[in-house]
């Protein structure tokens, strides 16, 4: 397959996103969500300040200097939780009990019991909830499962992948910090491990090795799960080294390898039993791609629909349940 630029759906602004927290990550989906037609109705921010600043940045219309503002807003249709990982509950607690629909950054909770007690809550009112792992709806991502899924590798044997990157060493940073659920493995290790899930479902066995860092924080985290139909697969992640970041998926009849960076939009190469290339992927996509996850919790709500079958309420308990099995093989706990 040729590559060309994959644009994604537009949407056509019918609902009413709100933005909860003004930090990094909120301005990189929020310029997505933007730039491909979906309507920003307002932003919330622990002060009015920061929410006056990132109204303007972008023209949202509505600017609140509390996060209870902005559930109460009736313009905001669907919450996007951006905040550290210790608040996602609250946060996803606060606007689902405020009749809004969520969206809430990977990792999806800081634990299972609150990732269950989230994904109870939604299910009671009748609301969608959805981790925004993007990853799992982009175009390369699609057709990694459809090879995988048409048996075109042969009996799928392992998947091998990394996720390393060199990000800040202040202790004060959220990634150092143990009472912002910082580390490796909730940041970083996410992305694999779910991954994991995606193409082989929970594991039955975990094995997991770490390194640490003053603050307590892991440092780095080494994966292997075995899954239910033999398969088997490994991660390594670190925030103290960056490496490659890329995947293999591993069959009997050819392998799948995906480029750098290959939970971002990249390039996959199939390859046969005698390492001669069969298949290219090369789709780009216009801007970082997030635009993707907000079109699937756009279509669910045209549907009338609460869970995604690309990544469903359940799984992300599940694999809140495997980070949790993890961190208790690499003695890793939160203060609070």
């Amino acid at each position: 397959m040729t590559g060309h630029v994959d644009p994604g759906p537009r949407s056509p602004g019918t609902v009413g996103w709100g933005i909860l927290a003004s930090g990094g990550i909120a301005r990189v989906f929020t310029t997505d969500l933007l730039a491909h037609g979906h309507r920003v109705a307002a932003v919330g921010s622990r002060s009015e300040d920061a929410a006056r600043t990132f109204a303007e940045s972008f023209q949202i219309p509505h600017a609140h200097g509390s996060y209870e503002g902005l559930v109460a807003d009736p313009t905001v249709d669907v919450v996007y939780v951006a905040t550290p990982h210790n608040f996602h509950a609250a946060n996803a607690t606060l606007a689902l009990e405020h009749g809004k629909h969520v969206l809430v950054e990977k990792a999806f909770t800081l634990t299972a019991g609150e990732a269950r007690s989230v994904v109870d809550l939604a299910r009671r009112h009748e609301l969608l909830v959805m981790e925004a792992m993007w990853t799992r709806f982009l175009p390369h991502m699609a057709w990694v499962r459809s090879v995988v899924r048409s048996g075109r590798l042969g009996e799928v044997r392992s998947l091998h992948a990394d996720h390393t990157q060199s990000l800040p060493r202040d202790e004060q940073h959220r990634i150092n910090n143990a009472r912002l659920g910082g580390g490796a493995l909730l940041d970083l290790g996410v992305y694999p491990v779910s991954f994991a899930h995606d193409l082989f479902g929970p594991p039955l066995e975990v094995q997991a090795q770490a390194t640490f860092k003053a603050t307590g924080v892991d440092g780095s985290v080494a994966t292997m799960f075995r899954h239910g139909g033999g398969e088997v697969s490994t991660t390594y992640s670190s925030s103290e080294t960056r490496g490659q970041n890329t995947a293999t998926v591993l069959g009997t009849e050819g392998r799948l390898e995906i480029a750098s960076t290959w939970y971002a939009p990249t390039t996959v190469v199939m390859y046969d039993a005698e390492d001669r290339v069969v298949e290219e992927f090369a789709a780009s996509v216009s801007g970082r791609g997030m635009q993707y996850q907000a079109a699937e919790v756009e279509h669910l709500l045209g549907e009338g629909g609460t869970a995604s079958a690309l990544m469903s309420p359940e799984e992300s308990v599940d694999v809140m349940t495997t980070l949790d099995e993890i961190r208790r093989l690499i003695g890793m706990h939160y203060p609070d």
